[in-house]
């Protein structure tokens, strides 16, 4: 099982010390970083600046919205900062949710797992430079129909040639008929809220997946990445009050009441009820109340914490899952710790 680090997305602005980090990441042998984006910071840029330093280490996106950007201009991103990373670049593609894509990007939410079906077919064709890339889909045409501009549009493709016409597409999925999305047409998937109790029932949605492909990519080659807080504390509970806020914010906050993916994760995990107290307390703006109502066993479901033998406890539950490369959040500072920890345990 790898490590990777995640850069997650900017709060009020830049996280202190990133570049640091990203190449004490890289020196510790780690596999990869990942930024990711909500209605802020992009995903990309961050990755070109502070992967500009690196020469080993995979810069992934852990998300690039589907609707931030055409596919087409996704993918020009994508072949352009593979190139300057050496072939270092993995394109990691979500949904996110009807308050972002609705609120802030002002598109239709409706059928995301059509819409990333057809999103990755045509940054596939791009990526493959084999024709003008020419799509008709119920979200994407390609070129315009004439009827619905100047009708001068025509088939193109791109003027750079991709370094890697098999640049790694990866999904972030949470719903049963997205993880076997993810398995059926892409390399990889971003999963949240991953638990060692869950894996037999994802390996049967990936199983699923596999078994629809029909472009002959072998899915031995097929990653699962899997971002876990990872916290080292005198206590469980002193870990796990420093990952309560970040779960009672995605459960309670993240989407709106009923449409809320992150938490419906949970969900599927039997905390049901206890969601409901975290939400109920985070929608009246009691963020506080929402963090302690997370559970130390809901916690430690989801997440590494504890002391160092807490940890190693926990450890051979995570190795024995469909994860190949554990991305870690959590305190740059504590990096080499983390590192030296998950290596040895």
């Amino acid at each position: 099982m790898r490590l990777g680090y995640s850069l997650g997305y900017w709060s009020a602005g830049p996280p202190p010390h990133a570049l640091e980090t990203v190449l004490a990441a890289e020196r510790l042998g780690f596999d990869s970083v990942w930024t990711s984006e909500a209605y802020g910071s992009d995903a990309f840029t961050p990755l070109a600046w502070w992967g500009s330093r690196t020469t080993s280490v995979r810069l992934g996106t852990a998300i690039a919205q589907i609707s931030a950007r055409t596919p087409t201009a996704t993918a020009m991103a994508a072949l352009t900062l593979d190139h300057l990373s050496g072939g270092r670049f993995v394109l990691g593609l979500g949904a996110s949710g009807p308050q972002v894509v609705e609120g802030w990007y002002g598109a239709p939410y409706p059928r995301p797992l059509a819409r990333t079906r057809e999103f990755v077919a045509i940054v596939r064709q791009v990526l493959a430079r084999e024709a003008p890339v020419t799509f008709a889909g119920d979200f994407y045409d390609l070129p315009l129909p004439g009827d619905q501009g100047m009708g001068l549009g025509k088939p193109l493709k791109p003027t750079v040639h991709p370094l890697r016409a098999d640049l790694p597409i990866h999904l972030a999925a949470e719903g049963p008929r997205n993880v076997a999305l993810s398995a059926e047409i892409a390399d990889g998937w971003l999963p949240m809220f991953y638990s060692p109790r869950m894996d037999d029932e994802y390996r049967a949605l990936l199983a699923e997946g596999f078994a629809a492909r029909t472009d002959g990519r072998d899915p031995a080659g097929f990653e699962v990445v899997a971002p876990v807080p990872v916290v080292l504390a005198d206590s469980v509970e002193a870990a796990a009050d420093q990952v309560r806020p970040f779960v009672a914010l995605y459960a309670g906050g993240m989407g709106a009441k009923g449409a809320n993916f992150h938490r419906n994760v949970l969900d599927r995990l039997g905390y049901s009820a206890v969601c409901d107290e975290i939400q109920a307390h985070y929608l009246a703006g009691d963020k506080a109340r929402a963090a302690a109502a997370v559970p130390v066993e809901l916690v430690r479901d989801v997440a590494l914490v504890g002391t160092p033998d807490d940890v190693r406890a926990q450890l051979p539950a995570w190795r024995a899952t469909t994860i190949t490369t554990l991305v870690v959040q959590g305190d740059p500072r504590t990096l080499p710790a983390v590192a030296e920890l998950l290596r040895d345990a």
